[in-house]
């Protein structure tokens, strides 16, 4: 098992509060409807006597043997005082609608240490009979313990009152235990969460654990913003100094210093599983390298979900699918131009019934080709890697393949496993993104960076 890095933990755990809140309001609200309507109130009442080693009518001295012989009848008197002979003579005296065990249930005899003074408790659900069932016990067991012993030797030290309160009103206290074991479920269950929890969680994660670079953050704070404001996804134009797009240019930079000792002109851009935002990156990415006056092509590759056409609000009736299916040399009928200075677009295009076949195709390869001539930096959105063969092909075909995971929801064993197969084909990892990030050390990178343009 990993070490456990508590600061971590308390982070994740904020993802409890709502969790805790809406617990603790079950239990403790539960708790009080059931201690005020559907507990049963139980009185107690209690009294007091002591034994003597001697007949009590009797003026004598006591002595510390009379002291010893006392305690000893006590614990003797404690058994008889719960006899059924005592019980069942208490139970036709008061015509009592019980039996022996039961009464001998709400029954507690107890002498006090190092004394020969009884404690005699009772309990009830009416705080009359419990009284008057105390000081019965105490009058039949002193005749019993007459006629048995010869000795009148018992004294009844205060007799039971009939109590005013309910002994079992602990709803105070039970509220408290309530709150308390729901912050204990709701701590437990986060705490095995976490444990086995296979998400990435940083970039040690990724760089220690999986042996992949990360090419950069993506913070999600912004992105959630322009969804609200009811904007597109393209924040790289519509939103240039937010965070996140700042996030997309130090992307870019970072490409840009990997490519320095070698050509990359093609980029696919995939993730492990579907919706970790891979089509978001690739667009904002296709929008920063042309804002620094490169020709940029944005090829939209998933031909099984491809939404590039969405996200930029232009027709998908002609895409990739249809013009492989076609002459390539009609390319230009293909592209789109966009609202973004020197960026095109290639959609989808209609979903074909075999897009692994037409992307393993030479016309494909040869399409590759031919657009390089043409642009500075072609950006190619892929369908995710996690049982497709779509992006396995395609990365065979590139310079370098970007990998986008969600922060705190692709597990490591995903990833793990992606790495393995794009490295069976002999694609280049260009490293990996970590999209809709909300950790710490990035709200610190960025706010030291960009806190003027967070504002």
């Amino acid at each position: 098992m990993e070490e456990i890095d508590f600061k971590d933990f308390f982070s994740h755990l904020k993802n409890y509060i709502f969790a805790f809140v809406i617990v603790l309001f079950l239990a403790v609200g539960g708790t009080i409807v059931y201690d005020t309507s559907f507990k049963k109130p139980i009185y107690q009442a209690q009294t007091t006597v002591v034994v003597s080693s001697t007949d009590t009518s009797a003026n004598k001295a006591v002595t510390l043997n009379d002291i010893n012989v006392s305690q000893k009848l006590a614990a003797e008197y404690s058994v008889l005082a719960k006899s059924d002979l005592v019980l069942n003579k208490v139970i036709d005296n008061l015509d009592l609608s019980t039996s022996a065990g039961a009464l001998n249930k709400n029954l507690t005899v107890k002498a006090a240490d190092g004394t020969a003074i009884l404690n005699i408790t009772v309990k009830n659900e009416n705080a009359r009979d419990a009284a008057l069932i105390a000081n019965e016990v105490v009058k039949v067991f002193s005749e019993e313990a007459e006629k048995i012993y010869g000795s009148d030797n018992v004294t009844q030290l205060s007799a039971a009152g009939v109590p005013s309160a309910p002994a079992n009103n602990t709803m105070t206290r039970d509220a408290m235990l309530a709150a308390l074991v729901s912050m204990v479920v709701v701590m437990g269950f986060a705490f095995l969460r976490f444990c086995f929890n296979d998400t990435l969680k940083d970039n040690d994660d990724i760089e220690r654990t999986i042996g992949l670079p990360v090419a950069g953050r993506i913070a999600k704070g912004d992105i959630k913003k322009t969804k609200r404001a009811g904007n597109n996804e393209l924040i790289a134009e519509k939103t240039p100094k937010a965070i996140a797009s700042e996030n997309i240019k130090s992307l870019r930079t970072n490409l840009q210093f990997t490519a320095v000792d070698r050509t990359l002109k093609t980029i696919l851009v995939t993730s492990t599983n579907a919706s970790e935002g891979k089509s978001f990156v690739a667009a904002n990415l296709a929008i920063s390298f042309a804002q620094t006056d490169k020709k940029v092509l944005l090829v939209d590759c998933d031909l099984r979900k491809g939404r590039v056409h969405k996200i930029f609000n232009i027709p998908n009736t002609k895409g990739l699918s249809n013009l492989l299916a076609g002459e390539l040399r009609m390319f230009n009928k293909y592209v789109h131009s966009t609202k973004t200075k020197n960026l095109d677009v290639i959609t989808c295009g209609t979903y074909p019934p075999n897009p692994s076949e037409l992307l393993a195709s030479k016309k494909n390869k040869q399409l590759i080709n031919v657009l390089r001539d043409f642009y500075d930096v072609i950006i190619f959105d892929g369908a995710p890697v996690g049982g497709l063969a779509d992006s396995l092909i395609l990365s065979s075909f590139v310079d370098g393949v970007l990998l986008v995971v969600k922060d705190g929801n692709t597990s490591k064993g995903d990833l793990i496993s992606v790495k393995s197969s794009l490295n069976k084909v002999g694609a280049k990892i260009l490293g990996v993104v970590i999209n809709m990030t909300d950790r710490k050390t990035s709200r610190y990178y960025n706010s030291y960076y960009y806190g003027e343009s967070s504002k």
